[in-house]
């Protein structure tokens, strides 16, 4: 059950009914522990004679991850998010995965890793005055992030290592290594700091493995190491385009309010030291940089984000929210002064409703959205968005020059709302989505209103999941109406996808 996976998501919409035990879902992925604890209890919800819901109590178990392929179809440009390591430009993308999972006590192995291929197919691109690789980078910012408007004029194909991980748990510590994706927040769709619009990256972690008690108070969180990459149309020429990351991810619960959790993470990026790592780089993500900051020796990019999420299971309601900042004021005084200048910000609200008809349906209604402005401070001041960072690193909040975080963070922001029906054959799903790419705008300084400064993407979709035999088979149709897209002309993109997974274990 992969962070942002189906399941996963289903077993969070059974969490708002009751039917699965309240546990903190802002720091994912979840262990093979934590997954024991998480099984419905409940035997009448529309999934329950799907698969296979026991717990794994044996000392020694071994697993195939259930196999996949997938096809996905864009007629007019690249259309996707919160997709892992895949990106799928214009024609048709390929992507399969596969591989096992293994436990022995507290020891346990998956090994999951996924291969893809996109057409590729051209498409205009909006000029950014860049030549040569750099041509294909950000049309609005291509010296300040990794985030290519398309991977060069051939097909684009990679192996990724995928959802896989080594950990041990005991002892109420876990500790591992990992190129997992992780999910930080409460987010569905739009994570401020790390989500699955990207893949995940090589790490070691050191943590919790279960909520800690502490009067009355459950302590939940980790700490992350690990290495990040750039695409081959990054900015950024030091350390050969790798960076190191240090992160810190923090959960508490209060037993006197069942159901709410509260949690602060922070992620900070900087160049890859010839030598390697130092004591000061793996305790970045926990100590102060102002010093060095006001003599502006900071050589970093950070992000910070605090959020909560209240689960009413006699409701069947769920709310949570995030606020997230991108870098830190010059000092304290700056900070007093305008809390917006220097850092972009983000903040994200999330609801859902669901009713539960048990034997027969689960219906899930959900919006989120996420706003993150980039504007002049009232000072007049710039604010650049959020994951962009005028020094060095220059790749941005990106790996491989996809988004770690939203897919709406850098144009400005994201909603969607949807309406999810599961019952015993599969699941229906209706969803628009708004994503907000590009805001140009530039009313404050120039005085003129600019009536296509503002690119921004409009989706309905239909996705069906249909259980046939051993196999699952995912169908969806999503039309994409883009509005002034490069800051030009109207366009509209059809997305098409069909996946089938086999459960071999029926």
């Amino acid at each position: 059950m992969f962070a942002g996976s189906e399941l996963e998501r289903y077993v969070r919409v059974l969490q708002a009914v009751g039917a699965v035990a309240l546990y903190p879902w802002s720091s994912r992925s979840f262990s093979p522990a934590e997954l024991d604890a998480l099984l419905p209890f409940a035997a009448a919800h529309p999934w329950a004679g799907r698969y296979d819901w026991t717990a794994r109590h044996s000392r020694w178990t071994f697993e195939v991850v259930r196999p996949s392929v997938a096809l996905r179809f864009n007629s007019t440009f690249p259309y996707g998010w919160n997709d892992g390591a895949l990106w799928a430009g214009r024609g048709i993308t390929t992507a399969v995965q596969a591989g096992f999972a293994a436990r022995y006590g507290p020891l346990s192995l998956t090994v999951a890793p996924v291969a893809f291929r996109s057409e590729n197919t051209g498409f205009t691109l909006l000029p950014n005055g860049e030549s040569g690789r750099l041509a294909y980078a950000d049309g609005l910012y291509a010296q300040n992030i990794d985030l290519p408007q398309r991977f060069g004029d051939r097909p684009y194909e990679m192996l990724d290592p995928g959802q896989s991980t080594l950990r041990v748990d005991t002892w109420g510590v876990a500790v591992g290594v990992s190129t997992a994706n992780q999910f930080w927040g409460p987010a569905v769709d739009f994570p401020f700091v790390l989500g699955d619009n990207a893949a995940g990256f090589p790490h070691a972690f050191l943590g919790t493995a279960h909520p800690i008690s502490l009067w009355g108070v459950r302590l939940h969180g980790r700490l992350v190491w690990g290495r990040l990459e750039q695409s081959a149309y990054s900015p950024e020429t030091g350390a050969g385009g790798r960076r190191f990351m240090a992160g810190f991810l923090g959960i508490a619960t209060v037993r006197w309010v069942p159901g709410l959790e509260l949690g602060l993470s922070r992620f900070a990026h900087s160049l890859w030291r010839a030598g390697g790592p130092t004591l000061n780089d793996l305790l970045r993500a926990v100590g102060s940089r102002y010093g060095a900051n006001q003599v502006n020796l900071t050589n970093d990019n950070q992000l910070a984000s605090a959020f909560f999420r209240w689960v009413l299971p006699r409701r069947g309601v769920e709310v949570y929210g995030e606020y997230g900042r991108e870098d830190y004021n010059q000092n304290l005084r700056d900070l007093l002064e305008e809390p917006d200048h220097i850092g972009g910000y983000s903040y994200m609200f999330g609801f859902r409703k669901v009713v539960w008809r048990p034997g027969r349906r689960l219906i899930s209604a959900r919006i989120e959205l996420q706003h993150a402005p980039a504007a002049v401070t009232p000072e007049g001041r710039e604010r650049p968005p959020v994951y962009i960072h005028s020094g060095e690193p220059a790749q941005g909040h990106t790996l491989r020059g996809q988004l770690l975080g939203s897919a709406g963070g850098l144009g400005g922001g994201a909603t969607t709302v949807a309406l999810d029906m599961y019952h015993p054959r599969g699941r229906w799903t209706v969803e628009l989505t708004r994503i907000l790419r590009q805001d140009f705008g530039d009313f404050p300084r120039s005085g003129q209103a600019n009536p296509q400064a503002r690119d921004i993407q409009h989706a309905v979709g239909v996705e069906g999941l249909f259980f046939r035999g051993r196999y699952d088979v995912n169908v969806g149709l999503t039309g994409v109406y883009e509005l002034n897209r490069n800051l030009r002309g109207d366009a509209f993109n059809l997305n098409a996808q069909v996946g089938i997974r086999a459960n071999v274990t029926r």
